[in-house]
């Protein structure tokens, strides 16, 4: 892609979420939004391979319904209440509109299953972008929104981490994986949206910093299955040792650095009485830590071709940046220790 073009669509994406994030008014957010969604679908499409142009179309296609859902029932609001004011949502009708349009845009279940589908057609470069920053500014907007009854958003938040682990577990393509990690890992930050936004911000900024870590290790690997994992050691054998870290930072094992929005989750469910709820999402975290565990044993344990062939790809010098790689690895798998003043931060 020209590198001109490349830069007008990065510009686009920052603008877009940025519009969003300023926004105080539904029309500026949506149009935030739109913006977003426009700058992105160029990335998606730039191969021109069927299965990225399918990909490109199911996501406009969601996108779109999700925006046009957000339109309409921020105008039905303004219609009820007279308010075009985000943080005034008042009638609970526009207010539950909102949350499920938000929700199909970010892909919580039970509106999750374009998620998988759009990011298996992706090069691991543009699904990077889809599974961190194209969720910052639906995110923006379901923290500005405090509706009356949060069962609806409870509701989302426990079936997203139950389809998130369940789905994950017969999938072989690491895409696929991956997108159903976001899953889970977006139903436990809605869990405790409700409650103590600074711990969803906590959520998504170690999840940003674990997902980096694995998408740029697979792409160093250019692994797109598991069976292309167990080759991994002769290409990179210091990230192959590392990748198990990781992968288990993100099924939040500790002491790695995903345990920590887990165990403060729990901990403030238990808090507001919800002792029930904080125990299933506990057990659905299970089902995710038994696919990150199957990725490390494919990684690590398996035993891979040993002839002279597979084995001297990792002489050579690899083409790609590896200091973000290494930064991303090094806080996915470290940062437990800083967790009380990771708090502390957020909380003002």
């Amino acid at each position: 892609m020209n590198p001109y073009i490349l830069a007008t669509l990065i510009f686009g994406l920052g603008l877009g979420t940025m519009t969003t994030f300023m926004s105080s008014h539904w029309l500026l957010a949506w149009m935030g939004l739109e913006i977003n969604t426009l700058a992105i679908i160029p990335l998606m499409a730039q191969h021109h391979h069927p299965r990225a142009v399918e990909a490109t179309t199911k996501y406009f296609l969601t996108q779109a319904t999700a925006a046009a859902m957000l339109l309409f029932a921020s105008t039905s609001n303004a219609w009820l209440s007279g308010q075009w004011d985000i943080q005034q949502m008042t009638h609970p009708l526009p207010t539950t509109m909102i949350i499920l349009a938000l929700a199909l845009k970010i892909g919580l279940a039970p509106m999750h299953s374009w998620l998988p589908e759009v990011l298996q057609g992706l090069d691991l470069t543009t699904g990077l972008i889809l599974s961190t920053w194209q969720k910052l500014a639906p995110f923006a907007l379901l923290l500005q929104i405090q509706p009356a009854n949060p069962t609806i958003i409870t509701a989302l938040g426990i079936l997203s981490t139950l389809i998130g682990g369940w789905a994950g577990l017969n999938q072989t393509q690491l895409r696929k994986i991956l997108a159903y990690s976001s899953i889970a890992h977006l139903g436990w930050m809605v869990l405790v949206l409700q409650f103590s936004p600074s711990l969803t911000l906590l959520a998504l900024l170690t999840y940003f910093i674990m997902t980096f870590s694995a998408f740029l290790m697979f792409k160093l690997n250019k692994a797109t299955n598991v069976n292309m994992l167990s080759i991994s050691w002769t290409k990179s054998p210091i990230i192959t040792a590392l990748a198990p870290l990781t992968l288990l930072s993100l099924g939040g094992l500790p002491p790695l650095t995903g345990f920590m929005p887990k165990w403060l989750i729990l901990q403030e469910l238990t808090k507001q009485e919800l002792a029930p709820l904080a125990t299933l999402a506990a057990l659905t975290a299970l089902l995710s830590l038994y696919f990150y565990l199957r990725l490390s044993y494919a990684m690590t344990l398996t035993t891979p071709p040993n002839n002279f062939i597979g084995s001297t790809p990792w002489r050579f010098q690899p083409n790609q940046l590896t200091m973000p790689l290494a930064i991303s690895t090094t806080a996915a798998i470290s940062l437990l220790p800083l967790a009380p003043s990771a708090t502390a931060l957020l909380a003002h």
